[in-house]
């Protein structure tokens, strides 16, 4: 997407000759949405090899199961409450407008067609059409992964159940909104109607001084991860959190996960602008050297910090670097790519400490790295951007619109993942047994294990009664004050 542009959502424009699908436009996104689709199971390997081994399953089903969850969900009302016509109170779509993707597909009355009836849609204004529905499908991509990054905070002592509603519920009253008042036209977008026209003024219907949010710093990341904070405080810690070693069970997982969601983010940053083009071309090489950079400067903050540079870390430098490019990677040139990533690789190395701090257990540092980082790439295009940006002398006002959509997605997510966070623990609970935990949510949740098929009680390491506590578990469970 154009990075001074908006909303994200492509416009509906009348043109004067008959429109036509655009055949590259068209092919270039459908590539995009499958590796951007492709994330989500990266990210189930690189949380899965993060936990412990009794916790590998459950981590990588928290991941799927928001991806049957949110899908289903988004095709039904979240693309009409997302990019429908409608703006209300500009905050949220009509989520009955385009219910079912009604005016999509099949029964576009109203919409812009192509000769064959499909309900198709300008790029920008750019006079490049592609159709409607791969839109939808690009967009329903994003809102998958945003949902599965939450999970990562509360590893290991969720019910899967409770999971499940969560995605749901935080999909439908937090994503939606936010990519709405973000990319749909509402208030924090470049409309007139948005914070910065309100603040900055606005010509022929535009804000003078448009938010950067290029492919999701503020819908994507400080959404996940103010969510993440909310949630890990609202479950509570896990067993033995500060006492016991909850160190990741499979590096070389880790490290695989991380290697997809670098492949996959390419369809990330370089689809959001809709076509294969210059802009998308230099998208492709600020979201790599930034995410190089980020490598860097979490393993210099390892080194001088603990001695020694990680597997671990180098992974998780990659996704920092990937959070904070995010935002940014369509108005920075290269070398402010590269400033970006290196400065977010070692706040999120220091910002994983943290927890440790304040004593919150955000278990695989969704914290740490989505919600720092994507604070730091949302602002720090304020900063860099080479159109507006505080450094290449164009004042502070890109900068403190910057700060007002970073601010309004952190306050609008904490505030909505409370509320559904709170309902849900009141009603059917977060947490599952002590003793299921100690043994290991996979044989609890699932009655599977990640490893061994013969397990401790039967084939699936189940009994007709639920998981049992033997004696190898007796030093855990003394360990964490829990009775056997």
């Amino acid at each position: 997407m154009l990075a001074d542009s908006f909303p994200m959502s492509p416009t509906l424009l009348p043109v004067a000759a008959e429109p036509a699908i655009d055949a590259s436009a068209t092919a270039f996104v459908l590539l995009c949405a499958s590796l951007v689709l492709l994330m989500t199971p990266g990210l189930a390997l690189f949380y899965g090899g993060m936990t412990r081994a009794k916790s590998v399953l459950n981590m990588m089903m928290m991941s799927f199961g928001a991806m049957g969850v949110v899908g289903v969900i988004y095709v039904l009302w979240g693309y009409s409450m997302s990019f429908g016509g409608s703006n209300i109170g500009g905050i949220i779509g009509n989520p009955f407008e385009n219910f079912g993707l009604k005016g999509v597909v099949g029964d576009a009355t109203g919409a812009t067609l192509d000769a064959n009836g499909t309900a198709i849609i300008d790029v920008f204004g750019a006079d490049v059409w592609i159709p409607e529905v791969l839109f939808v499908g690009f967009q329903l991509t994003f809102a998958i992964i945003t949902v599965a990054l939450i999970s990562g905070a509360i590893a290991d002592r969720a019910k899967f159940s409770t999971w499940l509603l969560f995605s749901g519920f935080w999909v439908t009253l937090a994503y939606f909104p936010i990519a709405h008042m973000v990319w749909g036209g509402g208030l924090l977008s470049g409309s007139e109607d948005g914070l910065s026209a309100k603040i900055f003024g606005a010509t022929d219907g535009v804000a003078n001084v448009l938010p950067i949010d290029f492919a999701g710093g503020t819908v994507v990341h400080i959404n996940a991860g103010v969510a993440g904070l909310v949630l890990a405080l609202i479950v509570g810690k896990r067993l033995g959190f500060g006492k016991t070693a909850m160190r990741p069970h499979n590096v070389p997982l880790v490290m695989l996960g991380a290697g997809l969601l670098w492949f996959g983010w390419f369809g990330f940053n370089a689809g959001s602008e809709l076509a294969a083009d210059g802009l998308s071309s230099l998208v492709w090489v600020n979201t790599t050297v930034a995410t190089c950079a980020a490598i860097l400067g979490w393993l210099v903050v390892e080194k001088v910090r603990d001695g020694h540079a990680t597997s671990v870390g180098a992974a998780s430098g990659v996704v920092a670097g990937l959070v904070a490019i995010t935002p940014a990677c369509g108005a920075l040139s290269p070398v402010g790519s590269i400033i970006l990533g290196l400065v977010a690789g070692g706040l999120a190395a220091l910002a994983v400490g943290l927890k440790f701090r304040f004593g919150y257990d955000d278990s695989l540092d969704v914290v740490g790295v989505h919600l720092v980082a994507g604070l730091w790439g949302t602002v720090g295009a304020g900063l860099l951007a080479t159109s507006g940006g505080l450094f290449y002398g164009d004042g502070i006002k890109q900068l403190v619109v910057q700060i007002v959509i970073a601010l309004a997605s952190l306050i609008f997510s904490a505030i909505v993942t409370a509320l559904i966070g709170l309902a849900l623990k009141a009603t059917v609970g977060w947490r599952i047994t002590d003793d299921d935990e100690v043994a290991g949510i996979d044989q609890s949740e699932h009655a599977e294990s990640g490893y061994d098929l013969v397990a401790r009680g039967g084939r699936l390491g189940v009994t007709s009664t639920g998981p049992q506590t033997d004696a190898r578990h007796a030093d855990e469970l003394a360990e964490e004050g829990v009775k056997a």
